[in-house]
């Protein structure tokens, strides 16, 4: 699989950032979560004056075998008839992007429908849906290679044009299955912490859930009884990726280990991005320098995942909406933390005592 040489911001500037925030004219720490942002994308940016730059968005779309076993309330074709609803400006990603001035990449890289012909959706199909991780593989090593290089290669089209904040987002029907598996697999939690309602099971619907996919762990284990122990090695990674992911999935994985390798901000969305966050992070730990988890949703477990990476959400709405939408909510207070970095006065010009 590809690799990426993801290097960590020099931690000998943290002391002079910080320092700047704490002279700033306001109480230390008042600001709280923001003076923490600050400092993040100073860090990332390597410099006490960091900007936000021609923000953009990409949402990738694909659907997922194992929706075939009833894993989801919603029916696989809301999958190619939301991606539509995009390209005309109808989504709830499509509002929040024009609020915040993201530009938006709408792509299908495995959506069960031909969008060929629609205007607006980049094509990076890799095949029809993946197939049901019950029974096989999702997908094979060199459909995820073609993910994670399709992810990779969006965010330089979006760097070459000045970005410098990229947002992840995703449609895809049941793809908080294969999320809270490599959850269970990649953290050692138990799955029935992992699986959550999704778009809206009652109690026997996600009995129902968590009953499919614990026999796809089972069989997946027992294909691979080299990893009954869950080992933290790469190649339990990959094969976990593969045999559980979606290609929207994968291919976000591959779009934050190279938004990471060019040292750009990754918001990160909520649980199913999350889950894609904590893959990358288990195939290049380096990634979580340039990750700002955006919101912590209402499915089951993503507090847990997001404690497991020892991040927390900025934001507690409720959402579960997906697409990015939580993501490019938080967006603002980016800008809050990035302005209060430039703009906000310190003690000695201001003339003001620095009481503490």
């Amino acid at each position: 699989m590809r690799k990426f040489d993801i290097v960590t911001p020099d931690e000998r500037l943290r002391a002079t950032f910080q320092d700047k925030i704490d002279n700033l004219n306001k109480p230390k720490g008042s600001l709280g979560r923001l003076e923490e942002l600050a400092l993040q994308i100073a860090m990332i940016q390597q410099t006490s004056e960091p900007t936000l730059r021609h923000p953009s968005h990409i949402l990738f779309g694909g659907d997922h075998g194992i929706e075939r076993e009833g894993v989801s309330l919603s029916p696989r074709e809301v999958t190619w008839q939301q991606m539509i609803n995009f390209t005309k400006g109808g989504g709830g990603v499509n509002m929040f992007c024009r609020q915040h001035g993201f530009d938006l990449y709408i792509v299908d890289m495995g959506v069960d429908y031909d969008l060929r012909a629609v205007p607006g959706i980049i094509n990076r199909k890799v095949a029809p849906g993946t197939c049901n991780f019950l029974h096989e593989a999702a997908m094979t090593a060199t459909e995820a290679e073609r993910c994670i290089d399709a992810g990779a290669r969006l965010v330089d089209d979006c760097n070459d044009k000045g970005c410098n904040v990229i947002s992840l987002g995703e449609m895809g029907i049941g793809n908080t299955s294969p999320s809270s598996v490599w959850m269970h697999l990649l953290t050692g939690l138990p799955l029935a912490d992992c699986v959550g309602a999704g778009s809206g099971l009652d109690t026997a619907g996600v009995r129902h859930k968590l009953q499919a996919l614990t026999r796809s762990v089972e069989n997946f284990l027992h294909e691979h009884p080299e990893y009954d122990a869950h080992p933290s090695t790469e190649r339990f990674y990959t094969d976990v990726l593969g045999w559980f992911g979606g290609f929207e999935m994968v291919a976000a994985v591959g779009a934050m280990l190279r938004a990471a390798e060019l040292r750009m901000i990754i918001l990160v969305d909520g649980f199913i991005m999350s889950a894609c966050m904590l893959m990358a992070s288990r195939l290049n730990p380096h990634v979580l320098s340039y990750a700002v988890f955006c919101h912590e949703g209402d499915e089951a477990g993503h507090r847990l995942m997001l404690e497991a990476m020892g991040a927390r959400g900025l934001l507690r709405l409720g959402l579960r909406l997906g697409e990015g939408t939580g993501a490019l909510c938080a967006y603002p207070l980016l800008q809050s933390a990035v302005r209060m970095m430039n703009e906000m006065n310190n003690f000695e010009n201001a003339n003001i005592t620095k009481y503490f």
